[in-house]
């Protein structure tokens, strides 16, 4: 069918994906081009095909449902399916379509394809976004994908085919780029497409500071402190990296290990 919309069901659990297959029989626009089980295969399979629509579980191993749409640009148009009422007004303020709280029956997910179809046929040409809900950014994705009041306990960064999850206490330093930011692990450079401010929104404040305009730092790699002239300091860090601190960031600092 010319116009059948391309889906991928996304979900850890063989008999959900099942139910989900069950019921799209009734929609013959609906192609199924590949079912995921989990976080990972999610985003290469969906990086390769470039599905219209995913029916996406939240709570899966390696990686959730907000971090695999976090590693995918632009993100898809996105059903969540998945049996936590908590993460609902997330999944909307990240233009999600739709969310059908597990279990659900067939008239509940003929709504939510009708509510895609409302919003492709806006868009103008099967398989767009609409531009009134256009694509979440990164960083809205990454805020999602904490609970409220918690701090991110990992990073995930695509490198091509790869998928990289790098827990935040193995961060030395992140550096800005552009429109990037460069996240060195144990030895290792990462590239992620976010902006420094928001990932240092997303870490725990009293374990990273941001000592400078473009840089953030995890306390605990910071082995001294030196001045360098009034007003100019720098943090050797234990590598012997050096790090520029700005006034601001020095008070920062001063206020956290005080």
């Amino acid at each position: 069918m010319a116009d059948a919309l391309r889906a991928v069901i996304v979900d850890d659990e063989a008999p959900a994906r099942a139910l989900i297959r069950e019921y799209l029989q009734a929609h013959p626009s609906i192609q199924v081009i590949a079912e995921c089980v989990n976080g990972f295969e999610a985003v290469k399979t969906i990086g390769e095909l470039h599905p219209d629509l995913v029916f996406l579980d939240v709570q899966m191993p390696k990686l959730d449902g907000f971090e695999v749409l976090e590693l995918l640009e632009p993100p898809p148009a996105v059903i969540f399916c998945t049996a936590y009422d908590e993460f609902a007004l997330r999944a909307f303020e990240i233009h999600a379509v739709d969310y059908l709280l597990k279990p659900f029956g067939r008239e509940r997910l003929d709504e939510a394809l009708a509510r895609v179809r409302e919003r492709l046929k806006v868009a103008g040409t099967a398989g767009a976004e609409s531009e009134n809900a256009p694509p979440a950014p990164a960083t809205s994705l990454a805020a999602a994908a904490r609970p409220a009041g918690q701090y991110a306990e990992r990073i995930v960064v695509k490198d091509g085919a790869n998928v990289h999850v790098i827990p935040v206490e193995r961060l030395d330093v992140v550096e800005a780029q552009d429109d990037y930011v460069e996240i060195r692990a144990e030895g290792r450079t990462h590239l992620k497409h976010q902006s420094l401010a928001a990932l240092a929104e997303a870490l725990d404040p009293a374990r990273f500071v941001r000592v400078h305009r473009s840089y953030l730092v995890n306390v605990e790699r910071i082995a001294r402190l030196e001045l360098l002239a009034k007003d100019s300091r720098v943090a050797i860090l234990h590598d012997g990296r050096q790090i520029p601190v700005s006034r601001t960031g020095h008070e920062r600092l001063r206020e956290l290990l005080a």
